[in-house]
């Protein structure tokens, strides 16, 4: 490996260490407010549940009542039901038909689930080990306390915690404002979509990538600004104008070294700039760095992703999403990596991180991963056959069937 490459984790770290936090929060309704970040701390208004209650149906009392050498038997005194509390006292001897989540009653500490009750009239019966002192009972607060944190500042809230925040009586949550994101392509040799095809040319398909993997990233706000012709001037018109909008510029295209690649000279004019070679396949050249307008002091994070569709993908999931995350002031969420067994023999040259694209199949009670055709960088359809990308870590090097690789499965991300 040559000595000025990066590796994946020194890029990403890099990366990460360079960036600062947007600010600005904006108030929304819960129903709005799913996959957005959370601004501050959501310390509870409330005790939940409110009361003591009964997790199952059954039958509450005393604990004080339980026989333990011999049959206890209880009278019943009434039924308390979820919303419709029993409101007397009950005594020795004594219990309560109850229902799932009602308030426990007056003196009782203990459920009796209704499948372990011998019922005859008012009458209850239960031999000893039926129950132990407070079973099936659900303490005030047990969920959460009053005044304590219920979620974090920086939680990306799913479908679970706008439960909880209605469960709170939370009608309206303060969120950070949306990470503004511009993308476009670079090359004269793409065309847009409707466009015709002139000879030599092709579809530009990375900004429907970045388009869909930016969109799954719902605290963005995107800005899609099309495809930039190789020219300095044109580069730095877009950079220029993205920085009017955005917090953070994606291009793809224009990051090597080829005569007409121009991405890093109008970075290194507008602003800072690293543009690395980076120890991993595919994606290796990547610019990273910030530009800026002197003259109205705009400014933004760019990333120079590579032109190749596949690379284009590896390089936002190695790199960008996880920047993102901490640039929206967002707690990242880990990618799930799984283990697979290789079904076939694979060839990696040590030194570098590849991501190769496959698929899972289950065999044996062992997930099996197959790879989907040929893996150039330029195939973008073997990354839509695929349903996973195996992860194979730097110095890795040739690999058999049976061994143990990592995974990165596609599902919730491409």
């Amino acid at each position: 490996m040559e000595t000025d490459f990066q590796t994946v984790e020194q890029a990403r770290l890099k990366i990460l260490s360079l960036l600062k936090p947007i600010t600005g929060t904006r108030t929304v309704a819960i129903r709005e407010a799913l996959d957005q970040v959370l601004a501050a701390d959501l310390l509870s208004p409330i005790n939940v549940p409110a009361h003591d209650n009964s997790a199952m149906d059954g039958y509450a009392f005393n604990s004080s009542n339980i026989q333990n050498s011999d049959i206890t038997h209880l009278t019943m005194i009434g039924t308390a039901y979820a919303g419709k509390a029993f409101t007397g006292t009950c005594g020795n001897g004594e219990c309560v038909r109850i229902m799932t989540g009602a308030v426990m009653p007056l003196n009782c500490d203990t459920v009796l689930v209704q499948e372990n009750a011998t019922v005859s009239g008012d009458q209850i019966s239960f031999p000893p080990g039926a129950v132990k002192a407070g079973d099936n009972r659900r303490l005030a607060g047990e969920d959460l306390t009053i005044g304590k944190p219920a979620l974090p500042a920086g939680k990306v809230l799913r479908p679970a915690d706008l439960g909880l925040l209605a469960s709170l009586g939370v009608a309206e949550i303060s969120v950070r404002r949306k990470l503004r994101v511009a993308f476009f392509s670079t090359g004269d040799e793409l065309r847009s979509l409707g466009q015709p095809l002139d000879e030599g040319c092709v579809y530009d398909s990375n900004r429907y990538t970045l388009y869909g993997m930016l969109t799954r990233l719902r605290f963005i706000e995107l800005l899609d600004m099309g495809v930039v012709h190789d020219s300095p001037e044109a580069l730095e018109h877009a950079m220029l104008q993205a920085m009017e909008q955005a917090d953070v510029i994606i291009t793809s295209g224009g990051v090597s070294v080829g005569e007409a690649d121009y991405t890093k000279q109008v970075m290194e004019k507008l602003g800072s700039v690293n543009f690395w070679k980076i120890a991993m396949r595919p994606g290796r050249p990547m610019a990273f760095g910030q530009v800026h307008n002197s003259t109205n002091g705009d400014s933004a994070y760019l990333f120079g992703l590579p032109g190749n569709p596949v690379a284009v993908m590896v390089t936002f999931y190695a790199f960008v999403r996880d920047a993102l995350f901490k640039l929206a002031n967002a707690n990242a969420l880990p990618i799930p990596m799984v283990s697979a067994k290789l079904a076939q023999n694979v060839r990696k040259r040590p030194g570098r991180t590849e991501y190769q694209r496959a698929r899972l199949t289950m065999g044996k009670g062992l997930l099996l991963a197959h790879l989907s055709g040929a893996q150039g960088s330029g195939i973008l359809r073997s990354m839509s056959e695929s349903d996973c990308l195996l992860v194979l870590e730097h110095d890795q090097g040739d690999l058999k069937a049976g061994d143990t690789v990592l995974a990165l499965p596609f599902e919730g991300l491409i």
